[in-house]
């Protein structure tokens, strides 16, 4: 990555992180995934039971292969066996010590946009684990909460859907169509602004380009 372009990601995240913590989150600026994996470990206690929903961006920078080599108890719904053993992997994911997450926008005075499928993943964000552990990359962060909520819907989502290519108008065009198909992937929008118990929810946030 380019000198400017770090140098862009750094001073976004000084002011991101401020208004973060005005809003009772925990957060943390780490320029590279390097730096964010070993801050995340540091966050996770020894023996904790961690589970995640989709999170690309964690994937990205080693941190569920690091708990699956470490004193962890993970929740890992893709090493299911069976259709019922990973949903009820997911409905374990809200009583964990830790639920991993990513987010798809996120507004730059500190509120996270998150859209969801299913909605195990913001249900689990909104309330059940101790501590939520957000991992997101810099170009998620936009100057406004509209320009959050576009992001998350015009940019995020077509881009997941690429992955899963269901019967759905972004994943043919890569455009938002504002469906009602049968598989929409965008069901729940959860906007994120406050932070209750103080400190629940915690960010790191990368100077690197994460997830979609």
């Amino acid at each position: 990555m380019t000198a400017p372009k770090q140098q862009y990601y750094a001073k976004r995240a000084e002011l991101l992180v401020k208004n973060l913590k005005s809003r009772h989150f925990d957060a943390y600026y780490c320029a590279t995934k390097e730096e964010a994996l070993e801050k995340a470990l540091s966050l996770i206690p020894q023996g904790a039971s961690v589970g995640w929903g989709g999170a690309t961006s964690a994937q990205q920078i080693g941190l569920f292969e690091a708990l699956h080599h470490g004193d962890y108890c993970p929740i890992d719904r893709d090493r299911c066996e069976t259709p019922e053993q990973r949903q009820q992997a997911m409905v374990d994911c809200m009583t964990a010590d830790v639920f991993v997450t990513g987010a798809n926008a996120l507004s730059l005075d500190g509120q996270m946009v998150n859209i969801d499928g299913m909605g195990n993943r913001v249900a689990s964000i909104i309330f059940g684990p101790k501590t939520v552990l957000v991992i997101a990359g810099m170009n998620k962060v936009e100057d406004t909460l509209d320009a959050a909520m576009i992001r998350a819907r015009t940019v995020a989502a077509p881009i997941n859907q690429q992955r899963f290519m269901r019967d759905t108008p972004c994943s043919k065009t890569g455009a938002c169509g504002d469906c009602k198909s049968e598989n929409c992937i965008c069901n729940q929008i959860v906007i994120t602004r406050h932070c209750r118990p103080v400190n629940r929810i915690r960010f790191i946030l990368v100077g690197e380009e994460l997830g979609f």
